[in-house]
């Protein structure tokens, strides 16, 4: 057997190179532990503890440390709520022992909002967090499937009232004749999964305008390009106004009729049937057109856009975020995802 000496001394202390190598693994890998995985697979993972530290970076959340802890704090008791009636429903009675008792959670409310988190912002497969945390696949999925309803519940931030959120398109349109805010409206579409062959309804995703299979959803934002409210999520097959129109655009305006908003040319229908509210890019002119009539027009249109553009960046900001650039699980839950994502956008945009 081989033996390594240690210190500066001969025989000053001699042990072997095998329980030298072993003292130094077991010194580089404290973090980690080993285990067994649920087929009986051996690999080394970590700690709940360092993966807990490592991802709460920003770089990984999305968030500030003091944002993160104040959204920890939020859903604190939302989380349990659901938690609790979970468990009754489950059960089919009220609870018979004290709370506390029983087994534990292997995820804390604290790592379940970290690994949502991740997985919303880079797309991660569960697995791999899974071996970070040293938990089944299935514990992420069922701490994701629990986190991202009250995410996606939370709704939107408002600028200057930090304890007022915004849920519906009518809390926006109560907001801005209240501020008197004018509004930008604008569609997205993002590319999901295309449905399986022979499967009904499999058209309806098939936009016209990308050529592909999206979701489509709206957004609004004031002049600041600090977004106010997003939903509509709709398949990519249907027009941006009728997805608008669905959600009631059309009596909230008359409710409403000192809020204004701005649109792109895919809204035409709403500027006519209410001119004095919504105003969508001037009509192209004719191709005879004289040249002084063709400068007006691009110079309207060039002042319409430069009003309307903020909304455009309100579009891009959240898709920093992989999930919304193209989602790649289920469509039934890229609705979740997307006001998910959006409300927590929305936090940051609210103090510009």
């Amino acid at each position: 057997m081989g033996l390594v000496q240690l210190g500066d001394k001969p025989g000053r202390c001699c042990v072997s190179l095998t329980t030298w190598w072993a003292k130094a693994w077991s010194s580089w890998a404290s973090p980690w532990r080993a285990w067994d995985g649920p087929h009986g697979h051996h690999a080394w993972v970590s700690t709940p503890a360092w993966a807990r530290a490592a991802l709460s970076d920003p770089v990984f959340t999305g968030l500030p440390r003091q944002r993160l802890a104040d959204l920890l704090t939020e859903l604190a008791d939302q989380w349990t709520a659901a938690h609790e009636s979970a468990l009754q429903q489950r059960r089919g009675h009220p609870r018979r022992r004290a709370a506390g008792a029983g087994p534990h959670h292997r995820l804390v409310l604290c790592d379940r909002v970290l690994v949502t988190l991740v997985i919303l912002r880079f797309q991660l497969p569960h697995q791999a967090l899974a071996v970070l945390y040293g938990v089944d696949r299935a514990t992420i999925t069922r701490a994701v499937h629990q986190i991202r309803p009250l995410l996606a519940g939370r709704g939107f931030a408002v600028p200057d009232a930090p304890g007022v959120r915004l849920h519906t398109l009518a809390d926006v349109f109560a907001y801005a004749a209240a501020h008197g805010v004018q509004l930008r409206i604008d569609g997205t579409e993002t590319q999901v999964r295309r449905p399986r062959a022979n499967r009904p309804g499999r058209r309806a995703f098939v936009s016209g305008k990308k050529k592909q299979n999206t979701i489509k959803t709206t957004t609004i934002s004031d002049g600041h390009g600090r977004t106010l409210w997003a939903g509509a999520v709709r398949p990519g097959r249907m027009h941006d106004q009728t997805a608008v129109k669905t959600e009631g655009i059309e009596d909230l305006l008359r409710q409403h009729p000192t809020v204004t908003a701005t649109v792109d040319s895919g809204y035409q229908g709403l500027a006519k049937a209410f001119p004095d509210q919504v105003h969508a890019p001037p009509a192209r002119p004719r191709k005879d057109a004289a040249a002084e009539q063709i400068t007006v027009h691009e110079a309207a249109r060039k002042q319409q856009s430069s009003r309307r553009i903020c909304v455009e960046h309100a579009i891009a900001e959240p898709k920093q975020w992989r999930s919304l650039q193209r989602w790649i699980g289920r469509r039934e839950y890229y609705a979740q995802t997307h006001l998910a994502v959006v409300g927590l956008v929305s936090d940051r945009a609210a103090r510009r």
